[in-house]
């Protein structure tokens, strides 16, 4: 019986993991700015339109960013779904290499929520110390409703996604014993040989910087539409 030959494979590229990092540091510092509350809703505001330029980059990189990066690498036919939940994956599928279906839908939920979030704060107004940036583009009764969401359904409906997805994260990594966490941080699985890595070189890393610059001015311009 031939063993198979198994290397390091590089899976997620460099603008990937950033986006990672930067975003679970922005979420936390909004969410710790929310609580304290007062003139620290300045910072609120700030993280919030730095997540919806992360957000909108990775959007992008979905589609321009290196293979394991796209979305095209893990959004899975049904009958690739059906596979992995019966444990009848064939090597083609590349389960193993970045996200699985139920990761994947993961990924996708959490992106989702993550935006409904970020724009709900947009025209948010607590009526006491800030207020979204496209506030006065708004009606009274759709600020309430997007303030009560922002407030309400959509931070409880992101911190269940979280909350799964790091379990999911521990389970893959303890119990499993596949090395998820080490993986994002250096960006490399090991994997079957035949498993082509992922673009990752000066080229690349400019084109995202160049996509995350476009996103960043176009959401400094976004936020400056509350004046007059």
């Amino acid at each position: 019986m031939v063993r198979e030959l198994l290397r390091w494979v590089r899976v997620w590229d460099l603008p990937t993991r950033l986006f990672h990092g930067l975003l679970v540091l922005c979420f936390a510092g909004a969410v710790l700015s929310a609580k304290l509350g007062g003139n620290a809703m300045v910072w609120h505001i700030r993280l919030g339109c730095a997540m919806l330029a992360l957000i909108a980059f990775r959007l992008l990189w979905g589609f321009l960013g290196g293979r394991w990066s796209r979305f095209s690498s893990f959004i899975y036919r049904p009958t690739q779904v059906w596979r992995y939940l019966r444990g009848c994956a064939r090597p083609a599928d590349h389960f193993e290499v970045g996200h699985n279906p139920l990761g994947a839908l993961s990924v996708l939920l959490m992106l989702a929520c993550l935006l409904l979030q970020v724009g709900s704060g947009l025209v948010a107004d607590d009526e006491i110390a800030a207020s979204g940036p496209l506030l006065r583009f708004v009606s009274s009764e759709v600020s309430q409703y997007w303030t009560a969401y922002h407030k309400d359904y959509g931070q409880w409906a992101l911190f269940a996604l979280i909350g799964l997805h790091i379990l999911a994260v521990v389970f893959k990594q303890f119990v499993q014993g596949h090395p998820l966490i080490g993986a994002m941080v250096k960006g490399d699985k090991v994997l079957p040989a035949e498993v082509q890595p992922v673009r990752d070189d000066l080229a690349s890393r400019l084109l995202a910087l160049a996509l995350l610059g476009c996103c960043a001015a176009a959401v400094y311009w976004l936020a400056g539409l509350d004046s007059p």
